[in-house]
């Protein structure tokens, strides 16, 4: 019956090691998302407002490094295709103009001057200005031009997506690969797509550029305080029993 207790007891043991393990590190792991989330917090805030720079062309793009892109700020040379799709989104607050509300942000492709296409988010329209007739001078520019914009990583679709709609060109997410596909992209397509900046907004005022939309949540630093918390606890209560077993073993 010894034996049988004491095999208990070792396992025992070890499940309450192997818990308080598992707490600890999952603390650890979001303080590590912690610090990876500020860093990220500060390259949006810092770097769609440092100089221009040109992306990297097609030749980097299978090896392309979004993490040390992303919210860049970058100068664009080429010329736009003639079709555009859209992508679903509420616009709250407006930063480059008046419109807001529920609308689609224009996707239209721009193949580089040195090759290789990349998806450009021209700007906001409004639900009611979707079609390209209601609203005059919308166009993109003709022939070859220079563009600014903030390098955007790629959103596919999760298994609760809506599925886009090919008949009216609307997607939910800016997935580069099905929206390539729908805008008939032949060649190199880019990993990452391009929000234009406010001042590339067209005379009639649509598509609103300027609307790059850069929020977050960071609440690791309170998840890892709840598995440090829930990891004292475990270790308070094993403590407590202890207590009490030895001191019951004394009074005996």
């Amino acid at each position: 019956m010894a034996t049988k207790l004491g095999a208990r007891g070792v396992l025992l043991a070890l499940l309450l090691v192997g818990a308080f393990a598992v707490l600890i590190g999952l603390g650890t792991w979001q303080l590590q998302r912690l610090a990876w989330k500020e860093a990220l917090i500060a390259a949006a805030s810092e770097r769609p407002h440092a100089a221009a720079v040109a992306p990297p062309g097609p030749d980097a793009w299978p090896t392309f490094a979004i993490d040390d892109w992303n919210y860049r700020r970058v100068r664009l040379a080429g010329r736009f295709g003639p079709r555009e799709a859209y992508a679903w989104t509420v616009l709250g607050e407006p930063k480059g103009g008046d419109f807001s509300g529920a609308g689609y942000f224009v996707v239209a492709p721009f193949t580089l001057a040195d090759g290789g296409v990349v998806l450009v988010n021209r700007g906001f329209v409004p639900d009611d200005r979707k079609d390209p007739a209601s609203r005059p001078q919308s166009a993109p520019p003709d022939g070859e031009v220079t563009l600014e914009g903030i390098v955007r990583r790629d959103d596919p679709p999760s298994f609760v997506t809506p599925t886009p709609d090919p008949a009216t060109g609307i997607w939910f997410t800016r997935d580069i690969a099905t929206m390539g596909d729908y805008l008939g992209v032949a060649g190199p397509l880019a990993p990452f797509s391009v929000d234009l900046v406010a001042s590339e907004t067209p005379p009639g005022g649509l598509p609103q550029a300027g609307e790059s939309q850069i929020s977050f949540t960071n609440s690791h630093l309170q998840y890892a305080l709840t598995w440090y918390g829930l990891a004292a606890a475990l270790l308070g209560v094993v403590v407590a029993a202890l207590w009490r077993r030895r001191s019951g073993g004394g009074r005996g």
